[in-house]
């Protein structure tokens, strides 16, 4: 029987390499980012078309490469980064693994050009499929341009996984995003399909917070700072109030390389324990710096994750640090006894002499029953109760009660009509069907067989999702125009999502346009929505379109319609008038799936008369 095994050729391994380090074109643009940090580069251009399908050009302005290590990287395992195993533990470089560039060229049509700064003339080399198709001397500026084209173009499967370009576009803008925030000092841009998303100079972290996310911003973060002999922690938090329901904007740093850690999110969430709104995710942009040696970084290919010797000190030091900096500026309450203005300081005693009882005046004479409010001018005015004890009893006092009792009679006899009124019409109203709201959240409604209790949130979700999704199918929303139209500027990656949904947005009922920048006009809301601003009607929409895409994997109409509705829809706590709770009623059972809430759970139970007969005979 012949030998079966046999050595891969390198073009195939580099393929299969490539399949976990480049898994998208975000991948490509991640990798290229890194190694023009690691050359030195304090300006960086990404140019992207097709959203990195067609083009990924990365320019930078760092030390370049010599003509033998331009060829030298398109090998496997080659890197300038490390030169024993020792080195792995001691870290400080972006990458480290020498795949990347050869995974790149295995799969795409690359064309390098580099010059460094001692030399004339720079090296230009063109790759197509791992197999190099020229090499040759050229005039470049200082630094590298690396252009990757038709990204999967020798693998069809993999392209054909990709998605569409709106979602692959918020893939490289995430991407750019985190490093952008860990260095902050780089002079960063995009332009896609020649139009700049960012432009973004270097600056402090702060400002870089702002500029990536909005001006906004600037009110919402809390500095973070601690300085251990494990860890140095610094960074921002957002405030509590301003917490989104999804997790997106959320970014933990070790050594200034984005990673992604459960256990240490955590730690941030524990110290926002309470100040919190349910299902909601603060903002932090944590930088941990540590002894290289205390962390493994070679887990996995895309370098996200990381092992530490003492995960648990970080995780109290994390959390410890971010409680102290919410306290620290007014966020949680704090009290320190420490203070030199306590509050017997702050106190200023009143002298005993200086109180001076006070005094009343009053006109005994004075009837606010009597119609003519006729007071006589010469009546006696006392300024204390022992003054009118001592005055002569009025000659009148017996006509005080007959004038009083016969208004009062008035009164009680007009509120007694109004009521039977009221009560008249309700009984009419509530003859067909008997309705009680239970603590603002619960519609109890008595059914030949007991009762039965609705639970009103949950039933105003599945009318407004049904009704929706309706507008959706048949692009026949109903819009109200603003009086006067607000323009909304949202960051560049909910830009992007926000394009992608504009038609079915629009089929919805929103009259929107694009204005400028990452900027849209509002001048339309559907008719159905509660009377909530533009821009926080559009942030809800696309926050829960996030958090929905990311666990439930919907469809984007049904996301779409399911997001709205939870945002539009009547919130527990709200009280409802026996006309409203009849006509939800009447809408909840006209659906076609009237018992089931959009998370899966009953919109409806009931409770028999039996069953309430055995509670009382147990």
């Amino acid at each position: 029987m012949p030998d079966i095994i046999q050595l891969l050729p390198d073009s195939v391994a580099n393929q299969i390499a490539a399949g976990e380090v480049v898994q998208r074109p975000a991948s490509a643009v991640k990798e290229l980012i890194e190694n023009s940090i690691d050359a030195g580069a304090d300006k960086i251009q990404l140019i992207v078309k097709d959203a990195g399908k067609s083009l990924i050009q990365v320019i930078d302005n760092g030390a370049g490469m010599s003509v033998t290590d331009a060829r030298m990287c398109f090998e496997r395992h080659a890197t300038s980064k490390i030169r024993k195993a020792e080195d792995l533990f001691a870290i400080r470089t972006m990458g480290f693994r020498g795949e990347a560039m050869a995974s790149i060229a295995a799969i795409a049509q690359v064309e390098l050009k580099t010059r460094r700064h001692e030399d004339e003339l720079g090296t230009c080399i063109t790759i197509e499929g791992s197999e190099v198709l020229s090499q040759e001397a050229c005039s470049a500026n200082t630094g590298t341009s690396i252009s990757i084209k038709n990204l999967f173009y020798n693998t069809p499967a993999r392209r054909n996984f990709l998605k569409s370009n709106s979602v692959e576009m918020r893939y490289i803008i995430d991407e750019l995003q985190r490093v952008a925030l860990a260095h902050p000092e780089i002079f960063f841009t995009l332009h896609h399909n020649g139009q700049e998303v960012y432009h973004l100079p270097g600056t402090t972290l702060k400002q870089r917070i702002i500029h990536l996310f909005g001006n906004n911003y600037n009110e919402r973060l809390v500095p973070v700072e601690e300085d251990t002999s494990v860890i140095n922690l610094r960074g921002f938090v957002g405030k509590p109030e301003y917490a989104k329901r999804t997790r997106g904007e959320q970014f933990f740093f070790v050594n200034n390389r984005f990673i992604k850690d459960a256990y240490l999110n955590h730690a941030v969430l524990m110290a926002f324990k309470e100040l919190l709104p349910e299902d909601t995710f603060p903002l932090y942009v944590l930088f941990i710096d540590i002894d290289p040696s205390k962390i493994d970084i070679n887990v996995h290919p895309t370098k996200t994750e990381i092992k530490y010797q003492d995960e648990q000190t970080i995780y109290a030091i994390i959390r410890s640090a971010v409680k102290r900096s919410l306290g620290r500026y007014n966020i949680t309450p704090s009290l320190d006894f420490d203070q030199e203005n306590s509050i017997e300081h702050l106190v200023t005693p009143i002298p005993i002499e200086e109180i001076v009882p006070p005094t009343i005046s009053f006109n005994p004479n004075y009837n606010p029953f009597n119609n003519d409010r006729q007071v006589a001018h010469d009546a006696p005015v006392y300024k204390s109760a022992s003054d009118y004890r001592s005055s002569p009893i009025p000659s009148n006092w017996d006509t005080l009660y007959e004038i009083t009792k016969k208004d009062v009679n008035i009164q009680q006899q007009v509120y007694e009509e109004k009521s039977i009124a009221v009560d008249e019409q309700e009984l009419n109203k509530a003859s067909e069907r008997q309705l009680f709201q239970l603590q603002n959240r619960f519609i109890l409604s008595q059914i030949k067989s007991g009762f039965m209790l609705i639970n009103q949130q949950a039933a105003h979700e599945r009318i407004l999702y049904e009704r929706f999704l309706q507008q959706l199918q048949n692009h026949s929303g109903v819009s109200q125009q603003s009086l006067f139209p607000e323009s909304v500027t949202l960051n560049s990656s909910d830009f992007e999502l926000l394009k992608e949904l504009l038609p079915d947005i629009r089929a919805l009922g929103f009259d929107i346009r694009e204005f400028g920048k990452n900027t849209v006009v509002v001048e339309g809301v559907p008719a159905d929505l509660n009377n909530a601003s533009e821009n926080e009607i559009l942030e809800q929409l696309l926050e829960g379109f996030k958090n929905n895409q990311s666990i439930l994997k919907l469809d984007k109409r049904d996301n779409l319609a399911r997001s709205l509705a939870r945002n539009a829809a009547t919130k527990a706590g709200v009280k409802m008038s026996l006309e409203e709770m009849n006509e939800l009623i009447d809408q909840l059972f006209a659906c076609q799936m009237p018992n089931v809430a959009l998370n899966g759970k009953l919109v409806i139970t009931t409770f028999t008369l039996n069953e309430l007969l055995e509670r009382f005979e147990k």
